[in-house]
Protein backbone atom coordinates (compact mmCIF):
# COMPACT_ATOMS: atom_id res chain seq x y z
CA UNK A 1 0.00 0.00 0.00
CA UNK A 2 2.86 2.40 0.79
CA UNK A 3 5.63 0.84 -1.30
CA UNK A 4 6.52 2.09 -4.78
CA UNK A 5 8.73 0.48 -7.39
CA UNK A 6 9.58 3.89 -8.86
CA UNK A 7 12.27 5.90 -7.07
CA UNK A 8 10.64 8.77 -5.19
CA UNK A 9 12.09 12.24 -5.71
CA UNK A 10 12.89 14.45 -2.72
CA UNK A 11 12.85 18.19 -3.48
CA UNK A 12 14.81 20.72 -1.43
CA UNK A 13 13.11 24.10 -1.17
CA UNK A 14 14.59 26.80 1.04
CA UNK A 15 16.20 24.15 3.22
CA UNK A 16 13.05 21.99 3.46
CA UNK A 17 12.72 18.45 2.11
CA UNK A 18 9.48 17.61 0.30
CA UNK A 19 8.51 14.22 -1.10
CA UNK A 20 10.07 10.79 -1.01
CA UNK A 21 8.58 7.51 0.18
CA UNK A 22 5.50 7.70 2.44
CA UNK A 23 6.64 8.86 5.91
CA UNK A 24 10.20 9.40 4.70
CA UNK A 25 9.83 13.15 5.34
CA UNK A 26 7.13 15.08 7.22
CA UNK A 27 4.53 16.63 4.88
CA UNK A 28 4.88 20.30 3.99
CA UNK A 29 1.97 22.45 5.23
CA UNK A 30 1.21 25.56 3.18
CA UNK A 31 -0.86 28.32 4.77
CA UNK A 32 -2.88 30.98 3.00
CA UNK A 33 -2.47 34.68 3.89
CA UNK A 34 -4.08 37.83 2.49
CA UNK A 35 -6.95 35.80 1.01
CA UNK A 36 -10.44 37.28 0.64
CA UNK A 37 -12.08 37.86 4.06
CA UNK A 38 -8.68 37.54 5.81
CA UNK A 39 -9.20 39.67 8.95
CA UNK A 40 -5.68 41.10 8.80
CA UNK A 41 -6.56 42.87 5.52
CA UNK A 42 -7.59 46.52 5.65
CA UNK A 43 -8.00 46.96 1.88
CA UNK A 44 -6.69 45.57 -1.39
CA UNK A 45 -4.04 48.27 -1.74
CA UNK A 46 -1.47 46.57 0.49
CA UNK A 47 -2.63 47.88 3.87
CA UNK A 48 -2.92 45.22 6.58
CA UNK A 49 -2.37 44.57 10.27
CA UNK A 50 1.37 43.89 10.29
CA UNK A 51 1.52 43.10 14.00
CA UNK A 52 -1.16 40.41 13.71
CA UNK A 53 0.37 39.05 10.49
CA UNK A 54 3.71 38.70 12.25
CA UNK A 55 2.05 36.91 15.19
CA UNK A 56 0.47 34.39 12.81
CA UNK A 57 3.77 33.69 11.08
CA UNK A 58 5.53 33.25 14.45
CA UNK A 59 2.82 30.84 15.56
CA UNK A 60 3.31 28.67 12.49
CA UNK A 61 7.06 28.67 13.12
CA UNK A 62 6.43 27.57 16.74
CA UNK A 63 4.19 24.75 15.54
CA UNK A 64 6.85 23.58 13.11
CA UNK A 65 9.34 23.46 15.96
CA UNK A 66 6.91 21.59 18.22
CA UNK A 67 5.63 19.04 15.70
CA UNK A 68 8.43 18.65 13.17
CA UNK A 69 6.00 19.51 10.37
CA UNK A 70 7.55 22.13 8.01
CA UNK A 71 5.53 25.12 6.85
CA UNK A 72 5.46 27.80 4.20
CA UNK A 73 2.95 30.45 3.12
CA UNK A 74 1.10 31.20 -0.12
CA UNK A 75 0.12 34.87 -0.30
CA UNK A 76 -2.95 35.88 -2.28
CA UNK A 77 -2.94 39.18 -4.17
CA UNK A 78 -5.05 40.81 -6.85
CA UNK A 79 -2.25 42.76 -8.52
CA UNK A 80 1.51 42.64 -8.89
CA UNK A 81 1.80 45.85 -6.87
CA UNK A 82 -0.13 44.34 -3.99
CA UNK A 83 1.96 41.15 -4.19
CA UNK A 84 5.20 43.15 -3.95
CA UNK A 85 4.11 44.66 -0.62
CA UNK A 86 3.34 41.21 0.83
CA UNK A 87 6.60 39.73 -0.48
CA UNK A 88 8.66 42.55 1.07
CA UNK A 89 6.89 42.10 4.43
CA UNK A 90 7.25 38.32 4.36
CA UNK A 91 10.97 38.13 3.59
CA UNK A 92 11.69 40.78 6.24
CA UNK A 93 9.75 38.72 8.81
CA UNK A 94 10.71 35.07 8.28
CA UNK A 95 13.05 32.66 6.49
CA UNK A 96 10.22 30.31 5.48
CA UNK A 97 9.72 29.50 1.80
CA UNK A 98 6.74 31.14 0.11
CA UNK A 99 4.50 31.20 -2.95
CA UNK A 100 2.14 33.68 -4.53
CA UNK A 101 -1.50 32.74 -5.13
CA UNK A 102 -2.69 34.68 -8.19
CA UNK A 103 -5.10 33.21 -10.72
CA UNK A 104 -4.42 35.60 -13.67
CA UNK A 105 -1.28 34.41 -15.46
CA UNK A 106 -0.03 37.86 -16.49
CA UNK A 107 -0.28 39.25 -12.93
CA UNK A 108 1.28 36.08 -11.52
CA UNK A 109 4.22 36.46 -13.91
CA UNK A 110 4.71 40.11 -12.96
CA UNK A 111 4.92 39.14 -9.28
CA UNK A 112 7.35 36.34 -10.17
CA UNK A 113 9.57 38.81 -12.00
CA UNK A 114 9.76 40.81 -8.75
CA UNK A 115 10.79 37.68 -6.83
CA UNK A 116 13.54 37.06 -9.39
CA UNK A 117 14.68 40.68 -9.16
CA UNK A 118 15.12 40.20 -5.40
CA UNK A 119 17.09 36.98 -5.97
CA UNK A 120 14.70 34.84 -3.91
CA UNK A 121 14.46 31.86 -6.30
CA UNK A 122 15.80 29.34 -3.73
CA UNK A 123 12.87 29.85 -1.33
CA UNK A 124 10.10 30.61 -3.83
CA UNK A 125 7.69 28.12 -5.42
CA UNK A 126 5.94 29.26 -8.60
CA UNK A 127 2.20 28.68 -8.12
CA UNK A 128 1.30 27.34 -10.59
CA UNK A 129 1.35 25.87 -14.10
CA UNK A 130 -2.21 24.74 -14.78
CA UNK A 131 -4.12 22.96 -17.55
CA UNK A 132 -6.28 26.09 -17.87
CA UNK A 133 -3.33 28.34 -18.86
CA UNK A 134 -3.42 29.46 -22.52
CA UNK A 135 0.28 29.41 -23.43
CA UNK A 136 2.00 26.78 -21.32
CA UNK A 137 5.26 26.52 -23.34
CA UNK A 138 5.58 30.32 -23.31
CA UNK A 139 4.91 30.45 -19.57
CA UNK A 140 7.45 27.70 -18.89
CA UNK A 141 10.09 29.47 -20.96
CA UNK A 142 9.59 32.77 -19.13
CA UNK A 143 9.65 31.15 -15.69
CA UNK A 144 12.89 29.35 -16.60
CA UNK A 145 14.40 32.61 -17.89
CA UNK A 146 13.72 34.11 -14.46
CA UNK A 147 15.74 31.35 -12.82
CA UNK A 148 12.79 29.88 -10.96
CA UNK A 149 13.72 26.44 -9.60
CA UNK A 150 10.57 25.17 -7.91
CA UNK A 151 7.04 24.95 -9.38
CA UNK A 152 3.62 23.60 -8.55
CA UNK A 153 1.91 21.89 -11.48
CA UNK A 154 -1.85 21.40 -11.28
CA UNK A 155 -3.27 18.16 -12.64
CA UNK A 156 -6.93 18.11 -13.62
CA UNK A 157 -9.08 17.22 -16.60
CA UNK A 158 -12.59 18.71 -16.82
CA UNK A 159 -13.66 15.91 -19.18
CA UNK A 160 -12.22 13.09 -17.04
CA UNK A 161 -12.25 13.96 -13.34
CA UNK A 162 -11.13 10.48 -12.25
CA UNK A 163 -7.71 9.83 -10.69
CA UNK A 164 -6.53 8.54 -14.09
CA UNK A 165 -7.74 11.77 -15.69
CA UNK A 166 -5.51 13.77 -13.35
CA UNK A 167 -2.49 11.64 -14.30
CA UNK A 168 -3.24 12.07 -18.01
CA UNK A 169 -3.61 15.84 -17.55
CA UNK A 170 -0.26 15.99 -15.76
CA UNK A 171 1.51 14.07 -18.50
CA UNK A 172 0.17 16.51 -21.11
CA UNK A 173 1.60 19.42 -19.07
CA UNK A 174 4.94 17.65 -18.64
CA UNK A 175 5.08 17.13 -22.41
CA UNK A 176 4.89 20.93 -22.76
CA UNK A 177 7.89 21.51 -20.48
CA UNK A 178 6.20 21.86 -17.09
CA UNK A 179 8.53 19.23 -15.63
CA UNK A 180 11.76 20.97 -16.66
CA UNK A 181 12.50 22.40 -13.22
CA UNK A 182 14.63 21.38 -10.25
CA UNK A 183 11.50 20.76 -8.15
CA UNK A 184 8.10 19.78 -9.57
CA UNK A 185 5.32 19.47 -6.98
CA UNK A 186 2.07 18.05 -8.36
CA UNK A 187 -1.17 19.56 -7.09
CA UNK A 188 -3.86 16.98 -7.85
CA UNK A 189 -6.71 19.54 -7.63
CA UNK A 190 -9.39 19.11 -4.96
CA UNK A 191 -12.80 20.27 -6.21
CA UNK A 192 -15.01 19.28 -3.24
CA UNK A 193 -14.76 17.16 -0.09
CA UNK A 194 -15.80 13.73 -1.49
CA UNK A 195 -13.66 14.24 -4.61
CA UNK A 196 -10.61 14.78 -2.38
CA UNK A 197 -10.35 10.98 -2.40
CA UNK A 198 -9.83 11.11 -6.19
CA UNK A 199 -6.92 13.50 -5.58
CA UNK A 200 -5.38 11.13 -3.02
CA UNK A 201 -5.72 8.18 -5.41
CA UNK A 202 -4.23 10.30 -8.19
CA UNK A 203 -1.29 11.06 -5.87
CA UNK A 204 -0.65 7.35 -5.51
CA UNK A 205 -0.82 6.78 -9.29
CA UNK A 206 1.51 9.71 -10.01
CA UNK A 207 4.02 8.68 -7.36
CA UNK A 208 3.94 5.10 -8.68
CA UNK A 209 4.52 6.12 -12.31
CA UNK A 210 6.63 9.28 -12.05
CA UNK A 211 7.95 9.44 -8.46
CA UNK A 212 7.05 13.12 -8.10
CA UNK A 213 5.97 14.75 -4.80
CA UNK A 214 2.17 15.11 -4.75
CA UNK A 215 -0.45 16.87 -2.65
CA UNK A 216 -3.32 19.29 -2.96
CA UNK A 217 -5.48 21.97 -1.34
CA UNK A 218 -7.65 19.73 0.81
CA UNK A 219 -8.99 22.86 2.50
CA UNK A 220 -10.81 23.59 -0.77
CA UNK A 221 -13.03 20.63 0.01
CA UNK A 222 -13.55 21.34 3.70
CA UNK A 223 -14.04 25.12 3.54
CA UNK A 224 -16.43 24.85 0.56
CA UNK A 225 -18.73 22.58 2.60
CA UNK A 226 -20.41 25.53 4.31
CA UNK A 227 -23.41 23.46 5.45
CA UNK A 228 -21.10 21.64 7.88
CA UNK A 229 -21.14 24.68 10.22
CA UNK A 230 -24.95 24.82 10.05
CA UNK A 231 -25.25 21.11 10.83
CA UNK A 232 -22.59 20.72 13.54
CA UNK A 233 -21.58 24.27 14.54
CA UNK A 234 -18.02 25.63 14.59
CA UNK A 235 -16.57 22.79 16.67
CA UNK A 236 -18.04 20.25 14.26
CA UNK A 237 -16.58 22.10 11.29
CA UNK A 238 -13.14 22.18 12.93
CA UNK A 239 -13.29 18.44 13.58
CA UNK A 240 -14.34 17.74 9.98
CA UNK A 241 -11.53 19.96 8.67
CA UNK A 242 -8.84 18.35 10.82
CA UNK A 243 -9.95 14.81 9.96
CA UNK A 244 -10.00 15.46 6.19
CA UNK A 245 -6.55 17.03 6.26
CA UNK A 246 -5.16 14.35 8.54
CA UNK A 247 -6.53 11.58 6.33
CA UNK A 248 -4.98 13.15 3.24
CA UNK A 249 -1.67 13.21 5.08
CA UNK A 250 -1.84 9.47 5.58
CA UNK A 251 -2.79 8.77 1.96
CA UNK A 252 0.09 9.66 -0.35
CA UNK A 253 0.28 13.43 0.18
CA UNK A 254 3.68 15.11 0.46
CA UNK A 255 2.22 18.60 0.90
CA UNK A 256 -1.05 20.23 1.81
CA UNK A 257 -2.42 23.71 1.17
CA UNK A 258 -4.24 23.70 4.51
CA UNK A 259 -6.18 26.98 4.36
CA UNK A 260 -5.99 30.20 6.42
CA UNK A 261 -2.88 30.46 8.61
CA UNK A 262 -5.11 31.24 11.59
CA UNK A 263 -6.14 27.54 11.56
CA UNK A 264 -2.55 26.37 12.09
CA UNK A 265 -3.03 25.54 15.82
CA UNK A 266 -5.51 22.79 14.94
CA UNK A 267 -4.10 21.63 11.59
CA UNK A 268 -0.46 21.09 12.62
CA UNK A 269 -1.29 18.74 15.54
CA UNK A 270 -3.85 16.91 13.38
CA UNK A 271 -1.39 16.39 10.54
CA UNK A 272 1.39 15.42 12.98
CA UNK A 273 -0.92 12.78 14.47
CA UNK A 274 -1.74 11.39 11.03
CA UNK A 275 1.95 11.27 10.16
CA UNK A 276 2.73 9.38 13.38
CA UNK A 277 0.11 6.77 12.49
CA UNK A 278 1.43 6.63 8.92
CA UNK A 279 4.98 5.97 10.16
CA UNK A 280 3.74 2.93 12.08
CA UNK A 281 1.71 1.66 9.10
CA UNK A 282 4.76 1.99 6.86
CA UNK A 283 6.91 0.16 9.43
CA UNK A 284 4.43 -2.72 9.49
CA UNK A 285 4.68 -2.97 5.70
CA UNK A 286 8.40 -2.39 5.21
CA UNK A 287 10.07 -2.98 8.58
CA UNK A 288 11.68 0.46 8.30
CA UNK A 289 11.32 3.94 9.81
CA UNK A 290 12.90 6.95 8.14
CA UNK A 291 15.98 8.41 9.83
CA UNK A 292 14.58 11.95 9.48
CA UNK A 293 14.84 13.36 13.01
CA UNK A 294 11.96 15.78 12.36
CA UNK A 295 9.41 13.00 11.93
CA UNK A 296 6.70 13.50 14.56
CA UNK A 297 7.01 9.87 15.71
CA UNK A 298 10.72 10.43 16.44
CA UNK A 299 10.03 13.72 18.28
CA UNK A 300 7.17 12.44 20.45
CA UNK A 301 7.36 8.64 20.67
CA UNK A 302 11.08 7.86 20.59
CA UNK A 303 10.84 5.24 23.38
CA UNK A 304 8.03 3.36 21.64
CA UNK A 305 9.90 3.66 18.34
CA UNK A 306 13.02 2.01 19.80
CA UNK A 307 10.94 -0.88 21.11
CA UNK A 308 9.09 -1.24 17.80
CA UNK A 309 12.32 -1.32 15.79
CA UNK A 310 13.93 -3.75 18.24
CA UNK A 311 10.89 -6.02 18.01
CA UNK A 312 11.07 -5.92 14.22
CA UNK A 313 14.76 -6.84 14.31
CA UNK A 314 14.06 -9.83 16.60
CA UNK A 315 11.35 -11.09 14.22
CA UNK A 316 13.77 -10.84 11.31
CA UNK A 317 16.44 -12.78 13.22
CA UNK A 318 13.97 -15.50 14.21
CA UNK A 319 12.77 -15.85 10.61
CA UNK A 320 16.31 -16.62 9.35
Amino acid sequence: MFTFETEQKVCKIGGLKVGGRPAENPPLLIASMFHNKDRILQDRKGNFDRVRATELIRKQEELTEATGIPGMVAMMANSAGEAKIYIDFFVETTDMPFAIDMWVAEKRMAATEYVAKLGLQDRFVYNSITPWDKDIPGQVQRVKELGIKHVFVQAFDDADQSPKGRLTSLEKLLDQGAGDFESVLVDSSVMNLPAASFSMLANRMIKEKLGLPCGSAYSNGTHMWKEAKEIWGLDGFKAMDAVAQGMSTALWSDFNFYGPIVTAPRIFPGVATANILLSTLVFDETGEVSENEDLPIRKHFSEFLEKMIAGGARKKAQAR
